[in-house]
């Protein structure tokens, strides 16, 4: 089946309607980044020794450490340090999917594929079991 020529006012019509939707996806994409950029996710781990905020790429923007730091081994410490990135980047994976799917929708290949990349970047193999 071939599709039906249209006259060119009929043309034109399809062109508009195929440029708005252009003009909204790149008005969308382009919030949605802005959004992106400034998402920052502030984890704490449960028992008060270690605060940590990430930025929307994953990076360690902040750390505060407890009163109760002090009474812990350096090996606790740091295993909890970690521990409490992990499980910001993990926030920040989890919010910016939702960002993603806000703006560009859930059937979008695009939006799925973006979400894809930035669940890889931010999600990294727990150390405790590789996956």
């Amino acid at each position: 089946m071939t599709a039906p020529i249209l006259d060119p006012d009929g043309a034109r019509e399809q062109l508009a309607a195929w440029q708005g939707k252009i003009e909204r996806l790149a008005a969308d994409t382009k919030s949605m980044s802005d959004q992106l950029q400034q998402l920052r996710v502030t984890a704490a781990d449960r028992d008060g020794l270690v605060e940590v905020t990430v930025d929307s790429s994953g990076g360690l923007i902040d750390l505060t450490l407890g009163p109760r730091f002090a009474r812990s081994s350096s090996d606790v410490l740091a295993r909890t340090i970690m521990d409490t990135v992990r499980e910001a980047k993990r926030q920040v994976a989890a919010r910016s999917q939702e960002l993603i799917e806000a703006t560009l929708g859930t059937d979008s290949p695009a939006a799925r594929a973006i979400a894809e990349r930035v669940r890889e970047r931010l999600t990294p193999p727990d150390p405790t079991t590789g996956q």
